[in-house]
């Protein structure tokens, strides 16, 4: 598209050493990662806000970066953004066979475990199927992706009582830890129940990320509500016992 290429020109006009943006100029690629990972989330705000325009304007930042990074790649002679679009073209041709080749599959779940084995063809150099799990994932989005990695080569339960079975099991052991009132070994069966529950989210085609995060605003909603009434009634919420405050709570419950 001529809007594309436009802006790949201008990315490279800002770069330009003589003629472009001082502080272009002066951005690496590893100087724009904050920035690249800021954008990012806001993009992924504006979809869960449903705010359409700011998700258009986020995407253009996300493409800025993208072409960005690719500009800095060209002038180092490593790659240029053709290649960039090349390669994700290829790939998306090869990891499906069942639109662009002969095979047939039946459900999503059968298109992502074979999507896994084929990029595990792919990476030759990989011993195991966990590898290529980005560490800087959040907790919740790295467990989920771990445990949807090890369920592409079967390593899964084939539906959800083992999983509750197992929850209910995590729950006995932080119990049993918490009575030890040994912090190690309660961190540890924390981190095991947390596991089992992002686990259980999977199995029922849940985002844990998104789940935690709608109660996360829910929750701040809420405490806002309270706040609020005791700001109206010229009243200290510090000084407010915890039954006074629930009791606002379920107020704040009723307030939809």
């Amino acid at each position: 598209m001529k809007e594309f290429q436009h802006l790949v020109d201008i990315i490279a006009q800002l770069r330009e050493p003589v003629s472009g943006c001082p502080w272009d100029i002066k951005q690496t690629s590893q100087s724009l990662v904050p920035n690249f990972i800021e954008e990012l989330y806001e993009a992924v705000e504006a979809i869960e806000d449903g705010d359409h325009a700011g998700l258009m304007e986020e995407l253009g930042d996300l493409m800025l970066h993208i072409v960005f990074q690719a500009q800095i790649a060209s002038e180092e002679r490593r790659f240029d953004i053709a290649d960039v679009l090349r390669a994700i073209a290829d790939k998306l041709v090869r990891r499906h066979p069942h639109v662009f080749g002969q095979l047939e599959v039946n459900d999503a779940d059968t298109v992502k475990m074979n999507w896994e084995r084929l990029k595990k063809a792919e990476k030759k150099d990989r011993k195991s199927v966990l590898e290529g799990i980005p560490r800087a994932l959040p907790a919740l989005i790295h467990a989920q992706r771990t445990q949807e990695k090890a369920a592409s080569v079967g390593f899964d339960w084939p539906d959800l009582e083992p999983v509750m079975a197992k929850l209910d099991e995590e729950r006995l052991e932080l119990d049993e830890a918490l009575a030890s009132e040994d912090y190690l070994l309660i961190k540890e069966e924390l981190g095991d129940m947390l596991f089992t529950l992002v686990n259980l989210a999977r199995k029922l085609h849940i985002d844990a990320e998104g789940a935690l995060k709608e109660t996360s605003r829910k929750f701040h909603k809420r405490f806002s509500y309270i706040e609020e009434h005791y700001r109206q009634n010229g009243d200290d919420i510090h000084e407010a016992s915890l039954e006074e405050l629930d009791a606002v709570w379920d107020l704040a419950k009723e307030d939809r």
